[in-house]
């Protein structure tokens, strides 16, 4: 039920949704309706405005910042050994792809891939986990951890090394499915690689499952704080910047009210 009303209310609630929602309305009223022409014109306006603002304008980016700079960046030297697991989530494969064409398809995420493979070669005493499965609503899809795993053995990762869970839909399935599969003992060192603006969520997402993950955060789409000023040269590529940081702030609230999280915005 979690699973289903999430994706509902995020395809419902994401800017670019409502913005063409407000001018699909606001156009239908002003064609349609006497009584609510002036309504409908002031909510096409709002609309298109909302457009142009959400497109071009950094706001995307000062939406995404405090998610990217929540935790510190990590290299890998900074990495303490023993190290136990690497744990890597899923979202930067294209499982549907990746079935057609008999090889791995990746998307602007794959940096929680290659840092994983650079990260497992460098810690030949650590397991490595891939864990994520099919998170499409609609569409039945194809699961993408089982050619992310494929691609870490070609790459020189030997297989008893490997822990692939496939069935996990979001973050909270991340961790409650992996975490039996691990068997982390007390005291030892767990990585957690993921997207860095999704490391906040994730992190205490484990954290309240029973694992206290250390933070290897990657994939970030800004510079730093200078990208607060920066505009978009295209509407939609700030219409994706604002609808993924909305999201992800829509994340955190969710797994916050339902106690999926340990706190609402998890720190170091």
């Amino acid at each position: 039920m979690f699973f289903a009303l999430s994706k509902i209310l995020t395809f419902l609630l994401q800017p670019s949704s409502l913005i063409w929602l407000a001018c699909g309305v606001g156009l239908l009223l002003r064609e349609r309706s006497r009584r609510l022409h002036r309504f409908g014109l002031w909510l096409l306006m709002a609309g298109l405005a909302a457009l142009l603002v959400a497109g071009l304008s950094p706001l995307g980016n000062i939406l995404l910042l405090p998610l990217e700079s929540r935790f510190p960046g990590a290299t890998p030297s900074s990495v303490p050994t023993p190290l136990a697991g690497i744990i890597v989530l899923g979202g930067a494969e294209d499982g549907w792809v990746s079935s057609g064409r008999s090889g791995l398809a990746v998307n602007e995420a794959a940096e929680r891939i290659t840092e994983t493979a650079r990260l497992a070669t460098r810690h030949p005493e650590a397991k490595v986990v891939v864990t994520g499965g099919v998170a499409a609503f609609v569409s039945s899809g194809v699961e993408g951890s089982s050619a992310v795993a494929a691609l870490l053995r070609d790459l020189g990762i030997a297989a008893d090394r490997l822990i692939v869970e496939t069935k996990s839909r979001n973050t909270y399935e991340n961790a409650s499915m992996t975490l039996p599969l691990i068997n982390a003992k007390p005291g030892e060192a767990w990585l957690l690689v993921t997207s860095a603006y999704h490391m906040p969520r994730a992190v205490g997402i484990f954290r309240k499952a029973g694992l206290d993950v250390i933070p290897y955060p990657v994939d970030y789409r800004l510079r730093g704080p200078e990208d607060m000023g920066r505009w978009f040269k295209a509407i939609p590529e700030g219409l994706r910047r604002c609808d993924l940081a909305v999201k992800e702030w829509a994340g955190l609230i969710a797994y916050w009210l339902t106690g999926r999280t340990t706190a609402f915005f998890p720190a170091p």
